[in-house]
């Protein structure tokens, strides 16, 4: 690990923390302002297409094949980030795994509360499993929100039998949206990402008065049995670190091919800052390396 790499990251990010009080449209211009100027590869300009009637967009570098395909969904605590904020982040993987990846803009909170998001992936997976021929060729991914929507859909697969994804890559996944986990507090003054009032002003939005352990919406909650083998990553500086933790054991518990990998000093979603950090290159190749080996 480069310390100074992530040292200057931190740095970074800290420099200028966001006020307080800031309005949704506010918090959404300032991520993207982030991601602008974090950069992403030349290529990295997604194709849009509909989904399902869902607004989407394709990533493939060269060479990737065309018959299989990851389902990628955004982080953002289900109020804010887009396809253009994880371009970058969608691209990288895309080349990892060998496949195109089709990053979804599912409708956002507080517009468009729970199901929407859940609803928009679940019409996109369907739409995407008819176009490379089967829900078994397409895997499922997403970081924070996205990667708890993205369990979320499996489970929401599973229950209405619309098939199977290959597999599911949960990068630094938010799935207990009361934010009880003990690390909420023991790793507040190591992640600059995350924080427990920011966290459940999203839950609230997201949620529009529904309870907070419903487990569509939160699926730490969810029975995860019959789920497609899972990778979680998450970093030992997140405030989420024991949402990843207790999503592991409890999909264990359900009998689910499960891998957790925890990495060193990493702050939540570290992915997102590939271009100057190391590690965030490695976690996503590993990522790939998992995803090719499950879209056979």
């Amino acid at each position: 690990m480069s310390a100074a790499e992530l040292k200057s990251l931190i740095e970074m990010m800290t420099a200028s923390p966001a006020p307080s009080g800031l309005t949704t449209a506010h918090q959404r211009a300032r991520f993207e302002k982030m991601m602008r100027l974090m950069g992403a590869p030349s290529g990295a300009v997604p194709q849009v297409v509909k989904a399902g009637g869902v607004s989407a967009g394709w990533l493939a570098p060269p060479g990737v094949r065309h018959d299989r395909a990851i389902l990628y969904l955004h982080g953002g605590g289900y109020c804010i980030g887009s396809i253009n904020t994880h371009r970058g982040l969608c691209h990288g993987i895309a080349g990892a795994a060998g496949v195109r990846v089709l990053a979804l803009d599912y409708r956002l909170a507080p517009e468009h509360p729970f199901p929407a998001a859940l609803d928009d992936a679940v019409a996109a997976f369907q739409w995407l499993a008819g176009e490379v021929g089967g829900p078994e060729r397409v895997a499922l991914a997403g970081d924070s929100a996205g990667g708890g929507l993205a369990v979320a859909t499996a489970v929401a697969l599973s229950e209405r039998n619309l098939g199977k994804p290959a597999a599911i890559a949960a990068l630094s996944p938010w799935v207990d949206l009361e934010a009880l986990g003990p690390s909420m507090t023991a790793k507040a003054a190591v992640d600059p990402m995350v924080s427990r009032g920011p966290l459940l002003e999203m839950t609230v939005a997201y949620l529009a008065g529904r309870d907070p352990r419903t487990p569509s919406a939160a699926p730490l909650h969810a029975d995860l049995a019959g789920l497609p083998p899972m990778l979680i990553q998450v970093g030992t500086a997140e405030t989420l670190l024991d949402d990843s933790t207790r999503l592991a054991a409890r999909a264990a518990a359900h009998d689910v091919d499960v891998t957790l990998r925890v990495w060193r000093d990493m702050i939540h979603v570290w992915h997102l800052f590939a271009p100057m950090l190391s590690e965030a290159r490695d976690a996503i190749d590993e990522a790939g390396r998992f995803l090719r080996a499950r879209l056979v």
